[in-house]
């Protein structure tokens, strides 16, 4: 019976609590034929032969042990001394699709840090209510826009972050720091020492993919135009005489011209009544009637 790959795996995958990579699978092969018994040697060697000598005695249980059951031929005979990595990438992909077409409650997944097994969300639930867990608290937008600058900008400094987004950075980098999505990766070398944040593990098993390299490639601007911004955004540069129209000094250039403008007003001439046309007078108030004196007796 040939040897079973896939179900050797398996059982590596549940009985580990660590994520298992293709190299831990490899190290354990590579014990598993160090604590194999020395195959017999051949007969007919000459005597005095180290070959000759008489075996050392094995314990009984150790025999027993290590002698591999009449139903696992296809776990312990013809082990291969050595697995490639391609081996057990096509052994894994096979024990993915095998899970996800049964709907078992476990998941065959592979992260960044190698392969292994987990609960179907579906399950998420009731394995909280086991473990008395409170359920995952949403990022908000905020978080996520700086943890995307973070993700493709890295290592990136905090001014850096404030100067993409418009808005101050820190509720957003504490709550991604108390997540333990981004780090600090260490300090620039800029005035001041700022530190620098990078993403995390758990940031690659948060967005599902293995590597930084799998992150979809951004549509908008390039990496270069990005630098660009950046650099032109952080990097102020106050205007200079020229472009202000100062004149400029010894050795600098040509001033900008100087020379006096002259602005043509138009003189604001008042009306002035014609003398030739008559004047009209005005009509006079009537007079009051003076009222006669009273008659003396």
């Amino acid at each position: 019976m040939a040897f079973n790959l896939k179900l050797v795996l398996k059982a590596l995958l549940f009985s580990s609590s660590q994520p298992l990579s293709i190299k831990d699978i490899q190290a354990v092969f590579a014990r598993f034929h160090d604590q194999s018994p020395a195959a017999p040697a051949e007969a007919g060697g000459e005597p005095g032969d180290p070959a000759d000598a008489p075996a050392p005695e094995i314990p009984t249980e150790a025999t027993d042990e290590l002698a591999p059951e009449p139903n696992d031929a296809d776990l312990y005979a013809d082990v291969p001394s050595l697995i490639t990595a391609t081996q057990i990438r096509e052994a894994m992909d096979g024990l993915a699709a095998e899970l996800k077409e049964l709907n078992d409650i476990y998941l065959l997944i592979e992260g960044a840090q190698g392969y292994r097994l987990v609960t179907h969300p579906r399950f998420a639930r009731w394995i909280r209510i086991l473990r008395d867990e409170p359920p995952p608290v949403k990022l908000s937008q905020s978080a996520l826009e700086t943890m995307a600058i973070i993700a493709y900008r890295q290592p990136v400094t905090r001014s850096e972050i404030e100067a993409i987004r418009g808005v101050s950075a820190e509720a957003g980098l504490n709550k991604l720091l108390e997540r333990e999505l981004v780090y600090i990766m260490g300090r620039a070398d800029l005035p001041g020492r700022p530190l620098q944040y990078g993403t995390t593990d758990t940031f690659l098993e948060y967005v599902g993919v293995k590597s930084l390299v799998e992150l979809p490639a951004s549509d908008v601007l390039s990496p270069r135009q990005i630098d660009e911004w950046l650099n032109n955004a952080t990097n102020v540069r106050p205007p200079a005489d020229a472009e202000m129209g100062l004149p400029l000094e010894e050795g600098e250039g040509d001033s900008p011209n100087l020379e006096p403008v002259e602005i043509e007003h138009e003189e604001h001439v008042e009306a002035v009544p014609d003398e030739s046309e008559p004047e009209v007078a005005e009509p006079d108030e009537p007079a009051a009637p003076e009222s006669p004196e009273p008659e003396k007796t």
